[in-house]
């Protein structure tokens, strides 16, 4: 439990984001491995390889998310299949490496590349890939272009990278238990991406959040997202699992604390600044300057401020 404590000391409330550096270039910090860090056990048997906050790139081979595995008492449990079927290998040696139980569940926590690319190297190993019944319409309807997107930046490392849909599907929850560990698979509600997943813990008040909750670097908002239904569904159902430990789509482990600010704190304040551009009778062009700097500490602000600025006021017009 000391990576959380040292993780967790001094982040509360509103310091989150003025402490957090924003770091889009940093080097690999694994560069022996696909992974762009090698996994660390967060706490007793749940482990998780933390991915770059920035976007995916060649020099981070797509891993920008985090990889998570829980090792039960008979058998592995991953979260996120990886954005190609290299990085899964380079995970699945790494979990070879901590134990000799077998792979016997991958689970992927939204439709997006970075977390169902790498299925089919799991589907070649033997081993069930579980994905929302959104997840899997994503991938159904887009796996192609997700596809060549990632070839498109990582080159000689998407090689062997195919699309496999996730053969197991659940809509509300998934009992997930395995050797005396209790896993719940769960879709709380809409939040940052269809099918958005989060693995609860609830022996080890621990909960792999997936893309409900940010902390260091800046939530991409969509142009399917809805703004409100996802700080509805982070105050609501996901606060009330009473989680102590966040692992969360990107970024550190951490605390609720923490999530909240850089998740309900983030876009409660960019509706605030855009719903008040809207009374004053502004446009879509005047959107894109309403002040955010509060959170230009945040990872991808420069890549994501003004691109969630539209996409918000283009949200909020209609409601």
């Amino acid at each position: 439990m000391a990576l959380l404590v040292a993780l967790a000391g001094g982040q509360s409330g509103g310091q989150v984001a003025a402490e957090v550096v924003a770091q889009q270039d940093i080097a690999d910090k694994y560069p022996q491995s696909e992974l762009y860090n090698k996994p660390v056990e967060v706490i007793p048997g749940v482990w998780s390889a933390i991915g770059a906050t920035a976007p995916p790139s060649y020099e981070n081979a797509g891993h920008n998310n985090n990889l998570s595995f829980i090792v039960t008492g008979d058998g592995v449990v991953v979260v996120n299949g990886g954005a190609s079927a290299r990085l899964a290998q380079a995970l699945h040696d790494e979990i070879r490496a901590v134990t000799d139980q077998p792979v016997k569940l991958v689970i992927d926590e939204n439709g997006q590349g970075h977390a169902v690319l790498g299925n089919a190297y799991w589907r070649g190993q033997g081993v069930d890939v579980l994905g929302h019944v959104e997840t899997i319409e994503v991938v159904e309807q887009e796996g192609d272009f997700l596809l060549q997107a990632m070839r498109g930046y990582n080159k000689d490392r998407a090689e062997g990278t195919e699309i496999a849909v996730p053969n197991l599907s659940f809509e509300d929850r998934y009992d997930a238990s395995m050797g005396g560990v209790e896993i719940e698979v769960l879709r709380l509600g809409p939040a940052h991406s269809p099918g958005d997943t989060q693995v609860w813990l609830p022996g080890m008040g621990m909960v792999i959040a997936g893309d409900i909750a940010f902390h260091e670097r800046m939530p991409p908002i969509f142009g399917d997202t809805c703004t409100h239904c996802w700080i509805e569904t982070f105050e609501g159902p996901f606060t009330a699992l009473g989680a102590t430990w966040v692992i969360p789509g990107h970024g550190h482990p951490t605390n609720m604390a923490a999530v909240r600010e850089g998740t309900v704190g983030y876009l409660s304040d960019l509706r605030e600044k855009i719903g008040a551009h809207i009374e004053d009778g502004g446009d879509l062009a005047g959107a894109f300057y309403v002040d955010q700097t509060r959170w230009a500490g945040l990872d991808t602000f420069e890549e994501l401020a003004t691109k969630n600025a539209g996409r918000v006021f283009e949200e909020m017009e209609w409601e």
